[in-house]
């Protein structure tokens, strides 16, 4: 059994939210075109500004976006949002702005949500009373 860390858990999020990125673009359906493709010659190729280069995501890769998106839906509202706002790597100046709170306070209440996440996945946490050493009751 694996026993999450928050570290393994931000990591995870990070690497959903490339993942996410590297996916093919969502488009409008029934919008086609009939005319072919212009075959350019190399050097017509720098001038087109539309061309984005990107990598496919690989079918491992959207199983664990798809498995960590899930673990979204044991956070609220405004957890996702922080989470996968961090995880898209924005600024905490664009977070904090938007939350209204302090920069310590944001960041407070991420590792929170992380640690919520953690919580879940590794199971229920055992009991302070549990994990200490019982005592010879006489």
């Amino acid at each position: 059994m694996t026993v999450w860390t928050i570290e393994d858990v931000e990591h995870r999020f990070h690497e959903a939210a490339a993942t996410s990125y590297r996916l093919p673009a969502a488009r409008v359906a029934g919008y086609v075109s009939l005319w072919p493709e212009i075959s350019r010659q190399s050097w017509e190729g720098y001038a087109d500004e539309r061309i984005v280069l990107r990598f496919p995501a690989t079918p491992a890769a959207v199983d664990r976006l798809a498995e960590t998106t899930q673990w979204l839906q044991w956070l609220s509202v405004e957890q996702r949002k922080l989470v996968w706002a961090r995880a898209r790597y924005v600024p905490w100046r664009a977070i904090t702005a938007q939350l209204g709170v302090p920069r310590q306070t944001a960041w407070r209440r991420w590792r929170h949500a992380l640690t919520l996440i953690v919580v879940e996945l590794n199971g229920k946490p055992p009991r302070i009373a549990d994990a200490m050493p019982q005592r010879n009751a006489m």
